[in-house]
């Protein structure tokens, strides 16, 4: 039976008139890469610094490791690793210095410590860059030293909260691997992220979030099957009539349809044989077309669907 490594039970937190947080529940197991997902001001900051006992709350639980999370609860805290948005270093320290004090804080054998601090090192690439100071780190770098400061302690539990903001995309390979990795060796990690197809790429398991609520959870595939759109078809053709756009757009189970810059778009929500009925109608009408390419729905399109379009700006 797999182990319940967090558990939140009807959290309610307040600041004022806004409830950032509205009866929110969420349970987290063993082994999984949780990707917690919303737009800004969803909440998930809020739950992250709930679920760490940094903010107090109105109402409801958080148990870690089936512990009662406090404030004051050392052992569990032991065991959690933490990587935020903003990095959180000393500029007057080496590279290895910053690492060496951030596993000080967890493990006093100095001889343990060494070791975790080395592989630390290793772990993000960082081996040629340990008398560094951080102002002289490029920003890629810079996330990698944040995230083994989070790690070298060897925690269970780690989150990470969009780790990779404004890299290289050679740093976000990086990352993405070892956070891959740190899974493997048996770490359960929460991932929050603006990127969509990263969440895709590594997570077991995902809860979407909007105005303190948990609005949907599943897995990639499981949140696909809760939108509309099941396809979209792209046709590369130079001219295409309106009454003909009129006709696809009354095509069974069609959607959105759009013709710009000589490419024809046409969204479905469910059905099948999609392309075909397009084809078989441009045929009809004695219209030439080149390239043509089906694509499934992303987690971009659930995300979108689930949560609007609208822009948001304030903070969670």
């Amino acid at each position: 039976m797999e182990k319940t490594v967090v558990k939140i039970d009807n959290l309610v937190k307040r600041y004022k008139d806004l409830v950032a947080l509205d009866h929110f529940s969420l349970e987290i197991k063993e082994g999984e890469v949780f990707g917690l997902l919303g737009p800004n001001g969803s909440g998930k900051t809020t739950t992250i610094n709930c679920l760490l006992s940094l903010l107090s709350f109105d109402k409801g639980s958080v148990e870690i490791f089936g512990k009662q999370m406090t404030p004051v609860s050392y052992d569990i805290k032991r065991e959690i690793g933490v990587i935020m948005q903003n990095v959180a270093v000393f500029d007057e320290m080496t590279v290895y210095e910053n690492i060496d004090y951030f596993c000080g804080l967890y493990i006093k054998d100095k001889a343990e410590r060494k070791k975790c601090v080395e592989e630390a090192v290793k772990f993000v690439g960082l081996e040629d860059f340990l008398k560094f100071y951080p102002k002289k780190l490029s920003g890629g770098l810079l996330r990698r030293l944040n995230i083994a400061c989070g790690i070298a302690h060897k925690p269970k539990l780690i989150i990470l909260d969009e780790p990779t903001v404004a890299v290289d995309p050679q740093s976000r390979n990086k990352i993405l691997e070892g956070i891959l990795d740190l899974n493997k060796h048996g770490a359960t990690i929460i991932y929050t992220s603006h990127y969509m197809e990263e969440v895709e790429q590594i997570c077991t398991r995902i809860a979407i979030m909007d105005k303190g609520k948990k609005i949907a959870e599943g897995t990639t595939d499981e949140l696909k099957r809760m939108i509309k759109k099941s396809e979209t078809v792209t046709i590369d053709i130079l001219h295409i009539p309106q009454e003909v756009l009129d006709e696809i757009g009354r095509l069974p189970h069609a959607g959105e349809v759009e013709y710009a810059e000589s490419k024809l778009t046409v969204s479905f929500l469910g059905g099948k044989h999609n392309l075909i009925r397009i084809l078989d109608l441009l045929q009809k009408n004695n219209l030439s077309f080149g390239r043509v390419y089906t694509t499934l729905p992303t987690l971009n399109d659930v995300f979108l669907e689930i949560t609007g379009t609208e822009l948001r700006d304030k903070e969670d």
